[in-house]
């Protein structure tokens, strides 16, 4: 299946090849978690509450309803132990536990719809699934999972793609971080 409409250039979702969904974000979704956001890409929603500092814990979920008629157990599923694992190490590349020893940070991330990144239709279809983690300031990668082979000029222009798309989503994540930190001087002052 093409992914590209050869007449418009544009995907069956309507994007440009190289664009990104669109991003929205908000944080202190869930008043009794010592932090938590809702980030929105496209149609996917996922929510995460973080208790602590503890020792480090992660748990992914997601929710039967996400994903139309693509059946997922809520808990316990491989896939699922997967994922949290994967957000546990991604966590524990960026989080300074260090200077927190004998701590634990409780990660809790709930999706509540999924449209991956592929959407359903590419994912349906059996696009490749590329999923990268990149601490942005750092230009480290953090994750690299891939569910098929690539020749390597694409994947070098999937990780350039991907390189900016991370970088884009840390910069509008640290823009709804520091609006919500202005919001509660203006609050406190």
């Amino acid at each position: 299946m093409e992914y590209v409409n050869p007449l418009t250039c544009f995907r069956v979702d309507g994007r440009r090849p190289n664009e990104m969904r669109q991003l929205k974000g908000e944080v202190g979704v869930v008043s009794r978690a010592d932090g938590s956001a809702l980030f929105e890409m496209g149609n996917t929603r996922v929510i995460a509450a973080v208790y602590g500092p503890r020792e480090v814990r992660c748990e992914y979920r997601m929710a039967e309803f996400s994903t139309g008629d693509r059946r997922r157990k809520p808990k316990g599923d491989r896939r699922s132990t997967e994922i949290s694992l994967v957000i546990r190490q991604t966590m524990e590349a960026s989080i300074l536990t260090h200077l927190m020893p004998h701590s634990q940070i409780d990660i809790f991330v709930q999706v509540l719809q999924a449209d991956g990144d592929l959407n359903y239709i590419e994912d349906s279809a059996g696009g490749v699934d590329v999923t990268v983690d990149i601490l942005a300031k750092m230009d480290k990668v953090t994750l690299l999972q891939m569910d098929a082979k690539l020749p390597m000029d694409t994947f070098e222009t999937v990780m350039d793609l991907a390189t900016e798309g991370c970088k884009a989503i840390a910069t509008y994540i640290r823009e709804v971080l520091l609006e919500n930190t202005k919001q509660l001087e203006c609050q406190r002052g």
